[in-house]
């Protein structure tokens, strides 16, 4: 995929997310903003504070895409939007970033298979309790029911992990904030004190390295994420986090720039692309270039480009 180099003219558009309260959307963010600066457009993000607000949601793309030429839409439900979407859609371009979403009224999608990230920490953990060893006691945290992104990691999960020796003991559902996970985590330390390995969102991860250190827990209990954020990445360097896959959000931000320019300009012809998913581990971190998956350090939410 060649991303472009200028766009035509200052094109507005609209980016809405279903929030930035963690380092992957910032990511997400970072490769928005860079991209949108190099192209020379306007970008007007808003986010929505959490997956149970779609209603928040639909206010905001609303009152965003007033003033815009095209719509990038991370999105909190897989067919929620889809009325307003078909909408707007008959007066600009729409695109799908990150999260799935139903396609109608949806021109291009930036993302990759979540099946094949669920299915990708699913594998990496059958390698290190395959099928026919003892049993391992797992808990799984999907995150949020009814997100976009959810079920789809749900199913390839499933299908990695049937070739692993996992027992899932428990399943906890909860929207993507530190503290949602921490207290579902407190929950099922308190019913299974004896599980052997939590695997979840990356914030589940995050959440679960602080608590287990807090109980003096750290090494006794395995801690995997199905996707790869900044606290992920300091985790798995210090041996805390086993792995997670990574799907190179900071492109996927520059892709859904690249694809609604390309919509509007008429050159659009890859309606479905995104980066190669990677399991990244202890082993090779050193040698992964982090650049497209993570923000600098230096970098803030940022809401406008002009």
């Amino acid at each position: 995929y060649q991303p472009l180099e200028k766009a035509r003219k200052h094109w507005r558009l609209c980016a809405s997310y279903p929030h930035i309260k963690d380092s992957y959307w910032l990511s997400v963010n970072y490769g928005m903003v860079r991209h949108a600066r190099k192209l020379g457009v306007g970008l007007e993000i808003v986010e929505a504070g959490g997956y149970p607000n779609l209603d928040k949601q639909k206010a905001q793309i609303t009152t965003c895409t007033k003033s815009a030429d095209a719509l990038i839409v991370g999105t909190v439900s897989y067919d929620g939007l889809t009325p307003l979407l078909v909408s707007l859609s008959k007066r600009m371009p729409v695109v799908a970033a990150v999260n799935d979403i139903d396609s109608a009224g949806i021109v291009a999608k930036s993302g990759v298979s979540w099946i094949s990230m669920g299915e990708a920490i699913g594998n990496y953990f059958a390698t290190l309790r395959p099928k026919g060893s003892p049993a391992a006691r797992v808990a799984w945290f999907p995150g949020p029911k009814g997100a976009g992104w959810v079920g789809f990691v749900e199913k390839g999960f499933e299908r990695g992990m049937s070739k692993s020796s996992a027992d899932i003991i428990s399943v906890k559902w909860g929207d993507t904030g530190f503290e949602d996970q921490l207290l579902l985590l407190e929950d099922m330390l308190e019913e299974h004190p004896d599980v052997e390995y939590i695997i979840g969102s990356a914030v589940t991860a995050d959440a679960a390295v602080s608590l287990l250190r807090a109980k003096n827990l750290t090494g006794k209990i395995s801690v995997l994420a199905d996707y790869f954020t900044h606290g992920t990445y300091r985790s798995i360097k210090r041996g805390k986090v086993l792995a997670a896959p990574t799907d190179s959000p900071v492109l996927q931000g520059e892709l859904s720039i690249d694809q609604a320019v390309r919509a509007l300009e008429g050159t659009l012809t890859v309606t479905h692309a995104g980066p190669a998913i990677r399991i990244i581990d202890r082993q090779n971190i050193d040698e992964t270039d982090i650049n497209e998956s993570l923000a600098p350090a230096s970098f803030k939410p940022t809401f406008r480009v002009e």
